[in-house]
């Protein structure tokens, strides 16, 4: 396994690995290890200390740019434009919605609850205001 301050790359994860690439950025800006304005490695830098070809990272900084989580100042280098809330892959938030709601689910199945009361007891646990 590759890796670099905060990003790693398994090579034998199935996931290809401009795939990897792309959510170790997104991950590491999510959780404010890497924080808005910070400089990342050049293409370059970064191909080379991930063992991975250069146009794979490029693809990865380009994609990233395009969707406003990357800025890139000629001449000067790409940079972190997005802040954690923003680096949220698009469909992730839906993606872990659902795992959440299907562990829980699998929870208040295995304690004897249905969905129903779960849905009951979250709704009296509202109106109270906690």
């Amino acid at each position: 396994m590759a890796q670099v301050a905060l990003i790693s790359i398994d090579s034998r994860d199935a996931t290809p690995i401009y795939a990897q690439l792309e959510r170790a950025l997104r991950a590491a800006i999510a959780t404010g290890r890497l924080k808005v304005g910070e400089q990342l490695p050049t293409v370059r830098q970064l191909a080379v200390e991930l063992s991975v070809n250069a146009n794979t990272v490029a693809r990865v900084y380009t994609e990233l740019e395009r969707a406003g989580v990357l800025e890139t100042r000629r001449g000067v280098g790409s940079f972190v434009a997005a802040t954690p809330e923003q680096a949220h892959p698009p469909d992730d938030y839906q993606r872990r919605l659902g795992a959440f709601i299907t562990r829980v689910q699998a929870d208040a199945a295995r304690a004897g609850f249905t969905i129903d009361d779960v849905i009951a007891a979250l709704g009296a646990h509202r109106q109270k205001g906690t």
